[in-house]
């Protein structure tokens, strides 16, 4: 499995932020090699092998790999001892509909699942507290990113001492919507001079959804400089990344984990 290691603006020892890419290309087959989400349609043997080949390489336990059931929600769950107790059904219970883990666990990689939408890994390297959050334009509009800061800060992090990085996902040249998603995004008091732009021929609208989100992580505490935002548009790299846009909703997802490797980080 070919996995992509994000950066950072600084340092983070200890702390480790992977995004997987989709492996051979079948053109027959919209789930491709490696996909480790389980709702959007694959056969369940398939996702278990691409989670324990994940897992192999992160040298940590398939109980140990945490993803939620992402539903374009706000909603956050933040990941104890308590829970790694729980049976199996009891999590899957209380990830359902969540879109953004937090956790101050070494040793749990939490991650989530995405196909054209913004993966944002997050971490606190003073405090120790790691996230990682989904955000699709719902999710951005709703401001997820900042109730992830804030369960962050709850769990013991500094907002001016994290730092974010974002995976792959769609671009703004790919990102048509309709003028009532921009609408909403007004409605949010996004400014949307800096978020959207029209095509000239066209005349439709196209959102930047990482702007979008870096503007949020700044309104949450984050400083500018501590925001990574991504080369890599999901819709234009098809073949390397899942993208719902080119393949539909039933099709393999980008997974993106973060990892504290020690309990110091």
């Amino acid at each position: 499995m070919t996995l992509d290691q994000l950066k950072f603006n600084c340092d983070t020892p200890g702390i480790t932020v992977l995004q997987t890419q989709r492996g051979e290309i079948e053109t027959s087959n919209p789930y491709s090699q490696w996909n480790l989400c389980d709702y959007t349609g694959d056969d369940a043997l398939r996702v278990l092998d691409s989670r324990m080949q994940f897992c192999q390489q992160l040298g940590i336990d398939l109980d140990h790999l945490v993803m939620p059931r992402q539903t374009h929600s706000t909603n956050i769950k933040v990941l104890d001892n308590a829970f790694l107790e729980e049976s199996i059904e009891d999590q899957d219970s209380e990830l359902e509909g969540v879109d953004a883990l937090v956790t101050t666990l070494p040793g749990v990689c939490i991650g989530v699942n995405t196909a054209d939408c913004v993966p944002i890994a997050l971490a606190d390297p003073a405090s120790g507290v790691i996230a990682i959050a989904h955000a699709g334009w719902r999710g951005t509009v709703a401001r997820i990113a900042e109730k992830t800061v804030k369960a962050m800060v709850k769990a013991g992090a500094k907002a001016s001492n994290i730092v974010a990085t974002m995976g792959a996902s769609i671009c703004q040249d790919c990102f048509e919507v309709g003028d009532e998603v921009v609408r909403e995004f007004e409605k949010a008091g996004f400014d949307i001079p800096l978020i959207m732009k029209r095509n000239a021929t066209s005349g439709k609208a196209h959102i930047n959804l990482q702007e979008a989100n870096r503007q949020v992580l700044i309104a949450a505490g984050l400083t500018p400089e501590s925001i990574t935002l991504s080369e890599h548009c999901s819709r234009c790299e098809h073949t390397r990344y899942f993208s719902a846009r080119r393949l539909g909703i039933n099709s393999g997802r980008t997974f993106m984990g973060i990892i504290k490797t020690s309990e110091n980080s």
